[in-house]
């Protein structure tokens, strides 16, 4: 049982300390004016980072549902799928999907079509809907991270 409690843990430790990081530290340092070459190589950088933790978060997520159920099933004899935490967490790897495929798949491509962004006039329709979806990325990462915190309080509210 401590090893499935390890890996529950391991797991949403890694996918919310991932999204702070990125949110809080490599997002504001590759953004910084002079730290690259361009703002366009920093998007590269950020939206490559988020894909791989696009990825590690869907990971993550779906071990700490297979273990915070089987560790529920180890300790009472019975289950529980839907307690808060594992709620929290499909709404967390939705959100993800979400992002992955609707809005990060769209940004990519709009990218690609204005090849460098800040050349793009700001009332180009392309400008507009990539600005748009960022701020919809934004969103949905900050959703992430607030549910993975509450989760991370659940879980250890739980465990004492």
């Amino acid at each position: 049982m401590s090893f499935l409690r390890f890996l529950s843990l391991l797991s949403l430790v890694l996918w919310v300390g991932g999204v702070a990081f990125l949110a809080f530290v490599l997002a504001p340092t590759v953004f910084r004016p002079g730290f690259l070459p361009s703002r366009h190589l920093a998007g590269a950088v950020v939206g490559q980072c988020l894909n791989i933790l696009h990825w590690l978060g869907v990971t993550c997520g779906v071990v700490f549902l297979v273990t915070s159920i089987a560790e529920s099933k180890a300790l009472t004899g019975v289950a529980a799928p839907f307690a808060l935490r594992n709620l929290l967490i499909v709404a967390m790897i939705v959100l993800t999907l979400i992002s992955m495929f609707a809005i990060s798949a769209r940004m990519v491509q709009l990218r690609n079509d204005m090849v460098i962004v800040d050349n793009v006039p700001q009332d180009d329709p392309r400008r507009i809907e990539f600005n748009h979806l960022h701020i919809w990325s934004t969103r949905v990462e900050s959703a992430v991270l607030l549910m993975g915190l509450a989760v991370i309080y659940l879980t250890a509210r739980r465990l004492s």
